[in-house]
């Protein structure tokens, strides 16, 4: 049995704002057409060569990265007094306008994990075949402008008396997947159609909502009257609570444990799609659309609980502790912990007892890919994509527009460079994709960082991710036609 304190769960919130890190699939490499695992952006793109990724290789698809309108300068500081080099915005070395004119209505952070365990890919049955054994991990949080409002002017003298905080929402899903996907053309060098059908074992889910939070200053503390409420799965997991208060109502939570792991429930999934080539109408134009994780998961272990309506809260204070043996400040971690007790005693949470649900169904998140490609008819190792995605999660939605050249000077090796506009701001892109007979490797990024701090953390915007991998190939290659591209006879 494991325990965890929930202060190390809202410490983290902060870490996650500044440190946090993900992946989703390969953006850029969307009109590459050697590139093995285009297939998990729209599944009717077809394979070149027949493919294989073994646990040995272990960066046979290996992607990391984060999506965000906020980023680690926007949380820390730098602080130089007594060789103190960081601290966080609560510090009043940093003005209230200094760190607020910085922030959103709504402040969002997306983190998304796909890993597989073993993939493969072979040409038969009509078409091109996938089979994958997957992990994936999609954690998104919005913290609203009201929540860092109160925390850093509602503990001044210029604060006001009363504050509001609404929406601030955390969600994680994390479950394998056992995907079997098929590609076939319907019309000869014109329609293709893709689908994969996912069988899905839950991990894991959890989601934390405030939906409004009134906070109002008494005489000589806070006072909170909130409503929002925390639900999860998890296979032998439960909260540990205080004793139940005067009314006989469930103690304010302050932890959990875990009598062990095992599977947390069940669920099914869908990605269709689908490629036009446009050559009759306008030669080299092709168009493409796709609609990726289409489904639910069913979970067996749930867990609830509520938001307590009223309580007080003596407030949030500047976050640095003196050592005792030292009598100087700590670092920026011990920053973070006591920032994270604070925390704790500002959301409160109890246990819904008899409310709680048996099990409780969870939907996935939806991407939906539109792209048109265009190869040029004076050379066509050219062409130029542009790719629109969006992500359906509210509140977590966000859209992206990616426009991208895409170059393939010789049989084994392509590159692309792409520039992308999204709900998380500007990007630049890239890719390299070396693919002779018997491998494949592949290197890029969505999103190029430009400046980092000394723990290689992305300053401005926490967008940036690194995507490579290494497969072994085998089989003939797709043959390459005048007007367009087909899979060749096994």
């Amino acid at each position: 049995m494991k325990h965890y304190k929930l202060k190390a769960t809202v410490a983290s919130l902060f870490i996650f704002c500044a440190t946090g890190v993900g992946a989703q699939n390969l953006n850029s490499s969307y009109f590459m057409e050697g590139m093995t695992y285009r297939h998990q952006l729209n599944p009717a793109f077809m394979g070149e060569s027949n493919y294989i990724n073994m646990p040995l290789f272990v960066l046979g698809n290996f992607n990391v990265g984060l999506q965000g309108n906020i980023g680690v300068n926007d949380f820390l500081y730098k602080y130089n007094q007594n060789g103190y080099k960081l601290t966080t915005f609560m510090n009043p070395s940093v003005s209230n306008s200094e760190f607020l004119n910085n922030l959103h209505t709504n402040n969002h952070l997306s983190m998304n994990l796909s890993m597989p365990i073993i993939a493969f890919g072979f040409r038969g049955f009509g078409g091109f075949n996938t089979f994958e054994i997957g992990f994936r991990s999609n954690t998104s949080i919005n913290l609203p402008y009201g929540l860092f409002d109160f925390m850093k002017t509602g503990m001044s003298d210029e604060a006001g008396n009363h504050y509001s905080v609404k929406d601030l929402t955390v969600r994680s899903n994390n479950y394998a997947e056992i995907a079997l996907g098929h590609s076939h053309e319907i019309i000869k060098d014109r329609l293709t159609i893709g689908a994969k059908v996912k069988f899905l074992v839950g991990g894991a889910n959890a989601e934390a909502q405030i939906k409004k939070m009134d906070i109002t200053m008494g005489k000589d503390e806070w006072i909170i009257d909130a409503e929002g409420q925390l639900e999860g799965s998890l296979k032998g997991g439960y909260f540990e609570s205080k004793e139940p208060d005067e009314h006989g109502k469930p103690g304010e939570i302050d932890g959990f444990d875990i009598d062990g792991p095992g599977i947390g429930g069940f669920g099914v999934g869908f990605d269709l799609g689908a490629v036009y080539k446009m050559d009759d109408y306008v030669e080299g134009l092709t168009l493409s659309a796709a609609l990726l994780d289409l489904g639910f998961i069913k979970w067996n272990n749930a867990l609830k609980a509520n938001m307590m309506h009223n309580y007080t809260f003596k407030g949030f204070e500047n976050p640095i502790a003196v050592k005792p043996d030292e009598g100087k400040p700590g670092d920026i971690d011990d920053e973070l912990d006591n920032l994270g007790d604070q925390f704790e005693e500002f959301i409160k949470f109890r246990d819904a007892g008899a409310e709680t649900p048996k099990s409780r169904t969870t939907k996935l998140a939806t991407t939906m890919n539109i792209g048109a490609e265009y190869v040029l008819p004076y050379y066509k190792n050219l062409k130029f994509g542009l790719l629109s995605s969006t992500h359906f999660n509210k509140p977590f939605t966000w859209s992206e527009a990616r426009l991208s050249a895409n170059v393939a000077p010789v049989r084994w090796f392509e590159a692309s460079v792409n520039y992308a506009i999204s709900s998380f701001g500007s990007s630049l892109g890239w890719v390299l994709n070396f693919h002779p007979n018997g491998f494949n490797f592949f290197i890029g990024t969505d999103h190029m960082i430009t400046k980092v701090t000394p723990q290689y953390v992305p300053v401005g915007n926490a967008n940036a991710n690194v995507s490579l991998g290494f497969n072994i190939t085998w089989g003939k290659k797709a043959k390459k036609v005048a007007k367009t591209t087909t899979i060749s006879e096994f």
